[in-house]
């Protein structure tokens, strides 16, 4: 449901969501004949009412799944209608069983806008007009010569029937009190720009948990302009989470093309909802005949026009659908007047077959938007919920009261996961209406969870229930639960069987299944209105719903308490108990464990908040919250707890899960209050060593839970950090969406282009220097990098072996996804000048936005694996060498000496310790290896200017800000620096061979073990900042030596 902002009469409205379509409930003037004329309203001295209608978005459908938001002040009057600016108001539907000779004309009387009445026919509308619609038709028919009377006027009647369905948004029940035009309180819905290979699997709270800390920066699309630029566009598929206000996109853009304000070339628009198509899957219709079930006035229409005609399809509510879409196998049909099954008319318009040249607008909630294949979408959008100051300004202006406004906002804000939820707008509402009765009751605990949340949402609406129909309220919940514990179960009930078969939905055979006659629903749905919907559509046929999908899935996992208690574990078998036979011994926990295993194993994701609410409800405080409904008192889910935490570790192999369904089980442990895992992984990061002690893929996958469920981007993730295996950091990949800056390791690059094709990825800088990828690896990235979800700007691939292939890989992916891309860093690499032209052709093109191209360092040499590539040459300085060493071999050996050495005066000669310092300075990537013998020695890199005269321990490698030293010493090592001293693990094989890598502009110092073979085994890593260049240094112990090694 969307965000609609109205500004009248010094008000502010939220629109949290409309249906589409639809006739007040109101009175009704019926005629069995004809009517003369009808009556002429003028809106006198009348305003309209500050109302608005929300739904749930489930769905578009002819009745509203509403849900109440009232601007403070201008609620209390409805429309005035009258002749002569006088009389009373009243409220009118005209309604005649045939077609209406004339339409009703609207004057303004005494100024103002039209009052707006719904005009109905129960065989068609076809002969209605608005005279001031009239006026404004424009259309491409103006230019037919000549003018085919019958078809001008079709289009007349279905502009006018149109504008007159989709011009007001109700509040509540339909009743002419609660309606409102949505020109008055619309505002620009946010459309971003999606890809179609995007396509989202899973839950859509989950969604916003990952979606919340990421404020977009995509421009977003006018509904009006969502097929635009039309010669490339035909099909448009639009995904929103319920209650995001996808319908109400829809009625914006039909309602200003029937005003004549926006798509003038579009002759005609259909829309066909999937709620209603349900009604008639089993029947056989030609297009002709389908478009006049739902659109009346088109009966006069040649169906031979449709072939010339402009027309827009509008299929709303997919998710909704319960009706077969085969693209593979469906049968093809191009002739509209062919008749066939509403499945197959539907799939061949889809794909062109039928009436190629008709736009197509499908809405969707995202878990069902995968059953379009992506070669029949030219365009994937989706609608994003409240902004952060949008969800502050919806609870000032709905609640009165500005101090109690701020404390429910600083409450809000207080806890994470609601704030999270408040970008669903319906969740605004629900949270305003607890929190507001809570406020008034000094002995109720405000909620921390959804659990308690949801609880206290149905307690309170019970209430209202209770004191709108027995006039009485009920200040203790127990007993208000116990009195409604009837229809809740069966409400409960119908909630769970409905939700294990993913419908959201319910018609007349989906009741009785829960042994709800439709005559009780409507009942329900009287008494209950903010939490259960009845809707009237096509064919006067009835659909309900939940007033919100999370609703559904509370009491869905409320009911599965409910037949816990009474051991009806036959409803529950959709778990996979094990104890089928002997009811009786079925504990809680096992239940539970049964229903985290069908979550975990879900695709979409579509039990994940079903499953928060369950092992919530299973947390004794709320159990106690919901007495009266629940009856049991004594349970425990401790067992649970510790399975949950096993799963998100990866120490169950039975069930290794994804990590969308980790994140789940993260905010599962939090609905149970258990931090516990929270907290170790904290005491880690927070830990010294935390980049020598290994994390294991189970604390790597709390980890990465962790910072996706965080409400802060992440400035860097630096994975080189941490200390793990393969797996673990496959496991933290998912990480890096929530991150503006990534460097990975070697092992860290797998799976990397399907983290980049996140649909919420915030990366912006990707190092992955040094990493040997070679062009094999380039080739998945640049998957990644083609796809529009990707907004990355600047990536490192210095060192990474790349050739002319790998550069070629990375000039199509810019050319596919121009618009980001700014730094490209290609340094230490073999690209040739065949590599480096198509990427220097990037630079020229205005269509793309690469500006910084470096390849510099290339060669045959950047070829070598490791940081062999990198290799140096070095000699020893004479001028700095202590009397108490002697060099020899061309000055790239050093050895003791028993007796000092003379050696001329010089400012850089250290005095007194048995060092020395190479000539060549260290900027930049260097790589060098040194061999030694005897007692030890210590390697290292210092500033040229570190202290060399005196006694001072400053003198000494590694005991001072200056240096940096490995302590090579009877087979045991240390790093020491800034006297600073880290003992490290013996290597498994001694070697006296020792690699050193510096990474000077990364701040980055390495040291290996290098073994016969020249395996490579890494020692340690500094990581800190330089500020000056390095140069290497040695200490040699008595009766040793070191020399620097040839590289080959």
């Amino acid at each position: 449901s969307l965000v609609l902002h109205a500004r009248y009469d010094n008000q502010f409205t939220c629109v949290l969501s409309s249906e589409v379509g639809g006739e007040p409930s109101c009175v009704s003037m019926k005629s069995d004949q004809s009517m003369g004329q009808p009556p002429i309203f003028s809106s006198g001295g009348g305003g309209e009412p500050s109302c608005v209608s929300v739904k749930s978005d489930q769905s578009m459908g002819q009745e509203p799944s509403c849900v109440s938001v009232k601007s403070d002040q201008s609620m209390g009057k409805p429309p005035i209608f009258s002749s002569g600016g006088g009389g009373e108001p009243s409220c009118v539907s005209v309604k005649s069983d045939q077609s209406m000779g004339q339409p009703p004309i609207f004057s303004s009387g005494g100024g103002g806008e039209p009052s707006c009445v719904s005009v109905k026919s129960d065989q068609s509308m076809g002969k209605r007009r608005s005279t001031e619609t009239a006026l404004q038709i424009n259309t491409l028919a103006d230019i037919y010569q000549p003018v085919d009377d019958v078809f001008h006027r079709v289009l007349e009647r279905h502009k006018t029937s149109m504008k007159n369905k989709y011009e007001s948004l109700f509040e509540g029940i339909k009743t002419e009190q609660n309606k409102t035009l949505l020109n008055r309180i619309y505002t620009q819905l946010y459309i971003i720009e999606g890809e179609s290979e995007g396509v989202n699997e899973e839950h859509e709270v989950l969604q916003m948990e990952k979606t919340s800390r990421k404020h977009l920066q995509d421009i977003p699309i006018n509904c009006l302009d969502i097929f635009k630029p039309l010669q490339e566009l035909r099909t448009v598929l639009t995904k929103g989470i319920a209650g995001i206000g996808k319908t109400v996109s829809v009625q914006k853009f039909i309602l200003d093309w029937a005003e004549g304000k926006a798509n003038h070339d579009v002759e005609f628009m259909f829309v066909l909802s999937f709620r209603e198509l349900n009604l008639i899957k089993d029947d056989q219709y030609s297009v002709h005949g389908l478009l006049c079930d739902f659109h009346p006035e088109l009966k006069d229409l040649d169906p031979k026009m449709y072939h010339q005609l402009k027309a827009v399809f509008l299929f709303d509510g997919l998710d909704e659908s319960r009706i077969s879409l085969d693209f593979e196998q469906c049968e093809k049909i191009s002739d509209i007047t062919m008749t066939s099954s509403v499945g197959v008319l539907l799939t061949n318009l889809i794909k062109g077959e039928l009436l190629p040249s008709a736009l197509i607008w499908i809405t969707s909630r995202p878990a069902a938007a995968n059953q379009i294949p992506p070669k029949f979408v030219n365009r994937v959008t989706e609608i994003q919920g409240f902004s952060d100051p949008q969800k502050e300004e919806y609870f000032r202006k709905r609640i009165s009261d500005q101090d109690q406004a701020k404390k429910i906002i600083s409450h809000i804000k207080a806890v994470k996961s609601f704030y999270i939820m408040c970008h669903i707008p319906v969740f605004c509402w629900i949270s305003a209406t607890v929190l507001q009765q809570i406020m008034k009751q000094s002995y109720t605990e405000i909620p921390k969870t959804l659990t308690e949340m949801y609880s206290h949402f149905l307690i309170t609406q019970t209430n209202i229930k209770n004191e709108k129909y027995e006039e009485k309220a009920e200040g203790d919940p127990k007993n208000l639960l116990e009195s409604n514990r009837t229809i809740l179960l069966k409400l409960a009930e119908l909630a769970f069987k409905q939700l294990m078969k993913g419908n959201v939905m319910f018609y007349e055979e989906d009741l009785k299944e829960s042994s709800i006659e439709v005559t009780e629903a409507s009942v329900y749905s009287g008494i209950f209105t903010e939490i259960f919907r009845e809707e009237c559509v096509l064919y006067q046929r009835k659909v309900y719903c939940f007033v919100h999908l999370s609703v559904q899935e509370f009491l869905a996992a409320v009911y599965v308490f409910l037949c816990y208690e009474v051991k009806n574990m036959e409803e529950l078998q959709i778990f996979k108990l094990l104890n089928r036979e002997r009811s009786e011994n079925v504990s809680l926990d096992e239940v539970l464990e049964g229903a985290v295993n069908e979550a975990v194993r879900s695709q979409n994701g579509h039990l994940d908040l079903f499953l928060r609410f369950l092992v919530g409800i299973s947390l004794e405080s709320n159990h106690r919250l919901l007495q009266g409904l629940l009856t049991s008192t004594q349970i425990s889910s401790e067992r649970t707890r510790k399975y949950i935490k096993r799963l998100i570790k990866g120490e169950d192999q039975q069930y290794p899960i994804s990590t969308d369904r980790s994140i789940n089980l993260f905010l599962c442990l939090s609905e149970m209050n258990d931090q516990s895992l929270s907290r170790e992984i904290q005491k880690f990061l927070k830990s010294e060593k935390h980049s020598d002690e290994k994390l294991s893929p189970g604390q790597c996958s709390a980890l990465a839970c962790m910072l996706l469920t965080s409400e802060e981007v992440l400035d860097e993730l630096d994975l080189k950090k941490y200390n793990t295996s393969k797996e673990g950091y496959r496991r933290l990949i998912p990480a890096l969406t929530v991150c503006r800056k990534a460097c990975l390791g070697r092992t860290a690059c797998e799976n990397l282009g399907s983290a980049l094709q996140s649909a919420n990825v915030s990366l912006k800088e990707l190092d992955l220097s040094n990493n040997d990828l070679q062009d094999s690896g380039v080739q998945p990235l640049c998957v990644g990098l083609k796809n529009s979800y990707c907004k990355l700007e600047t990536l490192r691939l210095s060192g990474c072996m790349v050739t002319d292939e790998g550069c070629s890989f990375l000039a199509s992916a810019l050319k596919s996804n121009p618009s980001h891309l700014r730094e490209l860093d290609l340094t230490y690499n073999h690209p040739g000048e065949s590599g480096v032209k198509p990427l220097s052709d990037l630079l020229e093109d205005p269509q793309c936005t690469l500006t910084k191209l470096q390849v510099d360092h290339g060669g045959k040499i950047r070829m070598k694996p490791g940081p062999q590539k990198y290799v140096c040459d070095l000699t020893l300085d004479p001028n700095a060498v202590s009397s108490r060493l002697s060099l020899s071999e061309r000055n790239r050996k050093v050895e003791s000496m028993r007796e000092g050495q003379r050696h001329p005066d010089h400012p850089d000669r250290f005095e007194t310790y048995p060092q020395v310092l190479s000539v060549e300075s260290l900027t930049g990537r260097c790589y060098w290896e040194v061999q030694w013998s005897g007692n030890g020695v210590d390697i290292s890199v210092s500033y040229r200017g570190i202290r060399k005269k005196g006694k001072s321990i400053d003198c000494v490698f590694g005991y001072n800000n200056q240096s940096w030293s490995l302590i090579c010493y009877n087979n045991n090592y240390t790093v020491r620096h800034n006297n600073q001293r880290t003992d490290l693990p013996a290597p498994t094989s001694p070697s006296n061979r020792v690699g050193v890598f510096l990474d000077w502009m990364s701040g980055t110092l390495s040291f290996y073990i290098i073994s016969p073979t020249h395996t490579l085994t890494h020692l340690h890593t500094f990581t800190t900042t330089f500020t000056e260049p390095l140069y290497a240094g040695f200490w040699i112990y008595p009766d040793s030596s070191l020399s620097l090694c040839e590289i080959e």
